[in-house]
């Protein structure tokens, strides 16, 4: 019989802001002056805990670069689908995420793009075709895209289920027996360097 695992992601979210924080609490963390929101989700046998950092759309968090983006195991794009100009930011976000992040395979690398606030005007408002999004995702190597209303917690659930199957079949995750306790993203000693995402020395922690 199969012992059940549990396994914490990193995940960055870019792009228009206040997508998460329809669904989840926030936590502030004074660590890099970034919020993170936790979710776990249940795939197969194994509890999937999502650490999801948040910029809120905010480009004073680029200057944070690698310190921020260390560790991450998927990056998620959000756009309004209302605004055009959030779609037309998506291609400096990309292209900083990878630069900061620098990964050894940058064309693999895991990114699921967003569509959200489908919802407003009942779609009257619109102004991004999911054609245009589904091009641009095909342009960056077939990345995985939703369209998401956040208000209305329609296809949110997928678009997460998406991002953990994605990045546990990327990267080698690190894995804890569910009768033990998994580390909290602070307890330094014991997370390894690749999920704590804060260049800190071991045993140090600046919350």
């Amino acid at each position: 019989m199969t012992t059940p695992k549990r396994s914490l992601l990193k995940i960055i979210l870019l792009g228009d802001s206040g997508y998460v924080y329809k669904k989840f609490r926030a936590q502030y963390k004074a660590t890099i002056g970034a919020d993170f929101v936790t979710k776990e989700l249940q795939i197969d046998d194994n509890l999937v805990t999502l650490q999801i950092w948040d910029t809120a759309g905010q480009e004073r968090f680029q200057s944070l670069g690698v310190a921020f983006y260390r560790g991450a195991d998927c990056c998620i794009l959000v756009f309004d689908v209302n605004v055009v100009k959030s779609f037309e930011t998506l291609q400096m976000w990309h292209q900083d995420f990878l630069k900061q992040l620098d990964p050894s395979n940058p064309e693999s690398f895991p990114f699921v793009l967003i569509g959200n606030k489908v919802d407003v005007d009942g779609g009257n408002s619109r102004v991004v075709s999911e054609k245009t999004a589904r091009d641009w995702c095909e342009a960056k190597g077939n990345i995985p895209y939703f369209e998401t209303s956040a208000k209305e917690d329609y296809n949110v659930e997928d678009a997460f289920l998406k991002v953990a199957h994605i990045s546990l079949h990327t990267h080698p995750i690190n894995i804890w027996p569910l009768d033990e306790e998994m580390p909290s993203h602070c307890d330094l000693e014991r997370v390894p360097e690749s999920i704590s995402g804060v260049d800190q020395p071991r045993g140090g922690c600046a919350c």
